[in-house]
């Protein structure tokens, strides 16, 4: 690349998104100083020192952000899928040769002092993966072999992590999925998967609860309840069919409210036996009704059926093989269990730590939870903690509202691309972002599971950093070249 053309990338960045990246890393540091912060080693910029060495994690991230404004798009374009099939190599491998490291197999040690992680650096892969599969010319999202595909894309990966015994940085390759339906993925793909949620959180929680004077589960009632109603529900908006809606609610919902009545006045017994047999009559009238008509809508819809009507005994099933510790944190989370002192310690400590800051915090280095250390993790997975506690109310805001203008510019810079790859790509970054922030933030206030997810460019760590950083300076390079061909 000529000079000239670098002159001109340069000026055609977008520095507004740059500028909201310095602030981050900078706030992050001092943060990270806050959370690790040491009386019988004071210096902050020592190596032996957490705070030292993510200086040296931001300032090779500025370095690398520099090399990837100098790389132009085609290459990626070119690259794209050996990129995707090294970083999925390289996964394998870390399964097999990565030492073991509090239970899981996923850091790859450089050196003695020095560990990364390829999980955090295989989302930029899958990025450009998708953006180059959906740039091809006949690809249509609606085609199921094309969706298919997208979905393995992203699924090897997690599955891959999962062998590392990663499940938290596994579960971040979800975020994909919001991509695919801005690009006009059917909507009842993510209603499914909300609906899977819903059943799980529901069934878990409430399965040890009965329905007062009958031996119904609260939690397996409501699930094959909503299973029927979303059955129907869906039946009605995409099939039209107005006959098919009353045969099945006359079926499912007729049987199950003689059967309550028969329960609770002649004799008590478990309801939801009829509701499992009245939602099986209704999938095979569905599976008919996809034979008679040959329209895709009811086999798909039988499907939806099938695993509403399964997940909630798979869900106890899978849940019964879960580790003790991922058994605890579910049921801490969903109020079934409270542990104090086990799964909930962290949740509580950062809470407390949060809460002890107020409106204006305790000021620099001041905090009390941090310095002693009550809050496992507090450098890394539950860093926003430690802005809370030294910078109170005003500073966790501060914070949010600077994530808020970096989302604000993601989607301004993904909406203005003018080719496919370039705005299938910008959404993945900001998904991925997205996913972060939501889910670190939520499990610090103790709204969402604790899986042990970075916050961006707050959490100490160089793999996370530079994973983020490739993430953002791919996108930013792809945008200046756009404005390049606009001039």
């Amino acid at each position: 690349m000529t000079g000239q053309s670098n002159k001109g990338i340069f000026l055609s960045i977008d520095w507004i998104t740059i500028l909201l990246y310095v602030i981050l890393i900078v706030w992050g540091w001092f943060s990270v100083c806050g959370a690790c912060y040491d009386f019988n080693n004071p210096d902050l910029f020592a190596w032996e020192t957490n705070s030292g060495k993510q200086i040296v994690w931001g300032g090779t991230s500025l370095v690398l952000a520099t090399v990837l404004m100098l790389i132009e798009k085609r290459f990626y374009d070119t690259a794209a899928y050996v990129i995707y099939g090294a970083m999925m190599i390289l996964l394998a491998v870390t399964i097999v040769i990565a030492p073991d490291t509090k239970g899981s197999h996923s850091w790859l040690p450089l050196g003695s002092s020095v560990k990364i992680q390829p999980a955090e650096f295989a989302k930029f892969a899958v990025a450009l993966a998708l953006g180059k599969l959906m740039d091809r010319h006949d690809y249509n999202i609606k085609n199921s072999k094309d969706i298919g595909i997208a979905i393995g894309l992203i699924l090897l990966p997690m599955v891959l992590i999962i062998g590392q015994k990663e499940t938290g940085s596994a579960l971040v390759y979800f975020a994909f999925f919001l991509m695919l339906y801005r690009e006009g993925m059917t909507g009842s793909l993510l209603f499914t998967g909300f609906a899977c949620i819903v059943y799980f959180v529901v069934g878990m929680k409430f399965s040890e609860e009965y329905i007062p004077n009958m031996p119904v589960s609260i939690g397996e009632f409501t699930v094959l309840l909503l299973a029927m109603i979303c059955t129907i529900s869906m039946v009605w908006v995409y099939c039209h069919n107005t006959f098919a809606v009353k045969v099945m609610s006359a079926t499912c919902l007729g049987s199950t409210l003689l059967a309550m009545l028969f329960s609770i006045y002649v004799i008590p017994f478990d309801v939801c036996y009829v509701m499992l047999g009245a939602c099986v009559l209704m999938i095979l009238y569905i599976i008919g009704m996809t034979l008679y008509t040959r329209l895709y809508k009811y086999g798909l819809i039988a499907a939806f059926a099938i695993v509403s009507c399964s997940l909630y005994y798979l869900s106890s099933s899978i849940f019964d093989h879960l580790a003790d510790h991922q058994r605890t944190r579910i049921e801490v989370l969903l109020g079934k269990k409270d542990d104090p002192r086990g799964a909930g310690y962290n949740v509580n400590q950062a809470k407390i730590a949060i809460g002890s800051g107020g409106l204006t915090g305790k000021g620099f280095l001041n905090g009390t939870q941090t310095k002693l250390r009550y809050v496992p993790e507090q450098h890394t997975d539950f860093i926003f903690c430690t802005v809370g506690e030294e910078e109170g109310f005003i500073g966790a805001a501060g914070v949010l509202i600077v994530y808020l203008l970096f989302i604000w510019r993601l989607i301004a810079v993904s909406e203005r691309q003018t080719d496919t790859m370039g705005r299938v790509y910008g959404y993945c970054v900001l998904c991925i972002f997205l996913f972060h922030l939501f889910i670190n933030v939520g499990m610090v206030l103790g709204l969402t599971p604790v899986i042990g997810i970075p916050l961006p460019f707050f959490s100490y760590g160089g793999s996370s950093l530079w994973g983020f950083t490739l993430l953002l300076f791919i996108l930013l390079r792809m945008d200046a070249e756009r404005n390049l061909k606009q001039k």
